[in-house]
């Protein structure tokens, strides 16, 4: 079975660049536990298309993950104000949960 990643990398450098191609390339790396990597990708796909809120909630967990939390909850607002605009409750309610969760680990104060 081929390797996602791989495809993926080689439609990258065939010139094939765009939102759902980073997306897939930020999943793909955050499968693999390397969320660095994945929010290199996630950011690139936001740039893309700054109304992807699949990609602003992925981009704020791989922001997470890497253990860059102010960076993380600047991702989820944006991503919750990307996803209200557009209709998306369920996206905009589960970047709130995760928002929530980052201001407390910051001590930041919450609706909560």
């Amino acid at each position: 079975m081929p390797d996602p990643l791989e495809n993926f990398l080689a439609m990258l450098a065939g010139g094939r660049d765009g939102a759902l191609l980073r997306y897939s390339l930020g999943n793909e790396y955050l499968k693999r536990g390397e969320p660095a990597e994945a929010a290199a990708h996630l950011q690139r796909a936001v740039e893309h298309d700054p109304k992807y809120s699949a990609a602003w909630k992925l981009l704020g967990r791989a922001l997470a993950e890497a253990g860059r939390a102010d960076a993380a909850l600047a991702a989820y607002r944006e991503g919750i104000a990307v996803a209200e605009a557009r209709g998306d409750k369920q996206a905009a309610r589960e970047m709130g949960v995760f928002a929530r969760r980052i201001e407390k680990q910051l001590g930041l104060k919450s609706d909560d």
